[in-house]
């Protein structure tokens, strides 16, 4: 397999948007490693599921089959990237773990992170209770799927404020998301 960190700069110019893959990044890997999974599978999976949404997105993810196949990722792995985007984009469903837990990290970490941008200490100053009030405001970081977060959280069977606090806590713990800009 290809270096995914690699893959990710060739693809995706955008520093918010890699800061993105990063914070599913770290989301993931926590996740794996509580579940006894593949960390550096699911934390490559959390890196790329994004891979082609800067230069095609009208057509992601499916644009990122090809290259990922090249990159010398499995079916499993290429679904689950697929799966994220499901039924709106694909109709790949989330049949495995790895998807499940891709998708539920997906817009909760996007949520966090525009949370934190508000806050002076950035994620050091998030708590979970705060982003459960944050989500009703409708008006805040209105392209994040609120459903999505919900469903996510429900699919893995982690209660939401758990969830939450998980996904803080992985995104607190890695030095590309946790800084000020």
């Amino acid at each position: 397999m290809d270096d995914p960190e690699k893959l990710l700069r060739k693809y995706i110019k955008n520093e918010n948007l890699i800061k993105h893959c990063y914070s599913v990044q770290s989301a993931m890997k926590f996740y794996a490693g509580i579940l006894n999974e593949d960390t550096e599978k699911w934390g490559a999976a959390g890196l790329l599921h994004d891979l082609d949404w800067e230069m095609y997105p009208d057509t992601h993810p499916l644009t990122a089959v090809p290259i990922l196949e090249e990159a010398g990722y499995d079916r499993e792995f290429i679904d689950a990237v697929l799966g994220h985007a499901y039924p709106d984009r694909t109709d790949v469903k989330r049949d495995t773990p790895l998807a499940k837990y891709l998708f539920a990290c997906d817009e909760i970490t996007g949520f966090v992170m525009a949370y934190s941008l508000m806050k002076e200490n950035g994620l050091n100053d998030v708590e979970s209770k705060s982003i459960r009030k944050k989500m009703k405001d409708k008006a805040f970081a209105r392209n994040v799927n609120r459903e999505d977060i919900l469903k996510g959280a429900e699919d893995i069977g982690v209660e939401l404020d758990v969830h939450i606090k998980n996904i803080i806590e992985a995104m607190k713990s890695d030095n590309r998301v946790n800084i000020r800009q």
